[in-house]
């Protein structure tokens, strides 16, 4: 069997990892001329660290990241509606990590060319298309084909395989908010490990650090700042306008409609040397992923608004998921059958907001703020939200010690 890997991305890379673990031949084919290191900050949940940890990458992983030590949910003005540790604190084997992106995609990177061969991921090959057959599948580039038993999708939102396999399909499903993103070193704040999210359904900010910073004492921050300028449903922002550089001028009003004590917001945007700017954007669950010789991983299968911290901990279980199917040979049917529900379940309950839910409902209740916060929600309710979420995105286990 020989497994053709359309993208190079956290996905397609893990995925090459997992084959090579289990003694599967795969040709992992990019479109980039180089696999840079793109992005800021995001999470990987302790499920997912588990599938990272057996490939052998966990100490790599401490010396570039930091493990999530406690989540918290705020208003707009800092009053605390939701306190629970994470990872390792939560009584999980396995820890959260918050780390950069690219970060992330270079560790995978050097993996993949140490495991496989400097030449295992074929650059300037953008995927086009594919065509299928008893025998084998043929993936088309720009410039050539390739040919194998397989070919798996792992080719983003955007993915011309999905394109091909559902044409009619409708598109990208805007839920109205823009996102702001940026990085920058700056002073820790509680233990220097914290994840903070603040707001409620207009305006979002999330905070936490994702390395080690050039001092003790120093981080590098990762911050998202959202608003929504949007109804629900409004017709997408067109693609030329993603990963637009985002301006101070657009930016400082929707940030200074926050008053968080644990950092000077406005000094840390401004104090960003780049920033970007994101529509938050997903599409609608597709009824197979599997077609053929052909299936889909990661963004290219599901992807889900950035709420839960769990774009890339999915891609990730995806991966692991395809790999220890194929072992048995090419039938796709248990992995469609064990991913594709859970993840439609994940992106419908991030479209209700996720866990992040919680702080909407505050807002709605009690949008100028509480004197006490149980007579606005019940802890009962609080925990209802977050919990069941958790439950269902499959690392509920790591939330054992729960308390707000």
């Amino acid at each position: 069997m020989k497994v053709l890997v359309n993208g190079a991305g956290i996905g397609g890379l893990t995925l090459a990892l997992m084959l090579h673990a289990r003694g599967i031949p795969c040709e992992i084919f990019e479109a980039a001329p180089e696999l840079r290191e793109l992005g800021v900050g995001i999470n990987v949940l302790p499920h997912a660290i588990r599938e990272l940890a057996e490939l052998g990458l966990l100490p790599e992983l401490d010396r570039i990241a930091i493990r999530t030590s406690e989540l918290r949910y705020l208003t707009r003005r800092g009053q605390e509606i939701w306190r629970e540790p994470r990872g390792i604190a939560a009584g999980s084997d396995y820890p959260q990590f918050s780390i950069h992106r690219g970060r992330l995609h270079a560790l995978l990177r050097d993996a993949v060319h140490d495991r496989l061969g400097p030449g295992a991921v074929r650059l300037s090959h953008r995927g086009t298309g594919f065509a299928q057959d008893a025998q084998g599948v043929t993936l088309h580039f720009e410039n050539g084909t390739a040919r194998g038993d397989l070919l798996v999708a792992a080719d983003g939102v955007h993915s011309p395989i999905r394109a091909q396999l559902y044409p009619d399909e409708a598109g990208l499903k805007w839920n109205g908010v823009m996102m702001w993103r940026g990085a920058v070193e700056t002073d820790a704040f509680a233990d220097g490990r914290t994840m903070i999210v603040a707001g409620g359904f207009t305006y979002k900010l999330v905070l936490y650090p994702i390395a080690p910073g050039s001092a003790p004492g120093r981080v590098l921050m990762n911050w998202v700042v959202t608003y929504r300028p949007g109804a629900e449903g409004s017709p997408a922002p067109r693609r030329e306008d993603w990963n637009r550089q985002g301006t101070l001028d657009e930016l400082i009003p929707h940030v200074r409609a926050f008053d968080v004590d644990v950092i000077d917001l406005e000094a840390l945007v401004r104090a960003t040397p780049v920033f970007l700017e994101y529509p938050m954007c997903d599409r609608d669950p597709l009824p197979s992923w599997n077609h053929g010789r052909v299936t889909l991983i990661g963004d290219a299968a599901h992807p889900m608004y950035p709420v839960g911290s769990n774009g890339a901990s999915q891609a990730i279980l995806d991966t692991r998921a395809l790999a220890d199917q194929l072992v048995g040979g090419l039938s796709l049917a248990g992995y469609d059958a064990l991913r594709r529900p859970m993840t439609a379940e994940i992106v419908r309950l991030n479209r209700l907001g996720g866990p992040e839910g919680l702080i909407d409902e505050v807002e709605r209740r009690a949008p100028e703020g509480f004197a006490d916060l149980d007579r606005v929600i019940t802890p009962e309710e609080r925990a209802a939200i977050v919990r069941g979420y958790a439950t269902t995105a499959g690392f509920s286990g790591d939330q054992t010690r729960k308390r707000g």
